[in-house]
């Protein structure tokens, strides 16, 4: 089963989902946005995909800047943001058993199957 974060607003979110779904692949949908991950769960996916906080953050969107966030900022202060602001969370990430995909590009996800 993959656990998919998904922002059906995303293109590449939907792309990615139907991607999977094509595939045959058994998925969980977790709209983050409205189900915001907690600091524990964004641990255990970071621990996964084997990258820094900053890794999986849309630096480029206002609220990381509105929050004084920078890529020096400490990977602490970042899990805490995500969490609180789940629009920081890069899109889609899929999670299963112990491995986890940033899916982009949407191609990317199919490494999980």
């Amino acid at each position: 089963m993959i656990t998919y974060w998904h922002n059906p607003r995303c293109s590449k979110s939907r792309q990615g989902l139907a991607l999977l779904e094509e595939r045959g692949a058994a998925v969980t949908v977790r709209r983050y946005l409205e189900d915001a991950p907690s600091d524990a769960e964004l641990r255990a996916v970071l621990a996964h995909l084997g990258c820094a906080p900053i890794d999986i953050m849309r630096t480029g969107e206002a609220r990381f800047r509105e929050l004084g966030l920078s890529r020096e900022s400490n990977p602490e202060t970042l899990i805490a943001a995500m969490a609180e602001n789940p629009i920081l969370i890069e899109r889609p990430i899929a999670i299963m058993d112990d491995r986890a995909v940033i899916g982009r590009p949407p191609e990317a996800l199919l490494t999980l199957l």
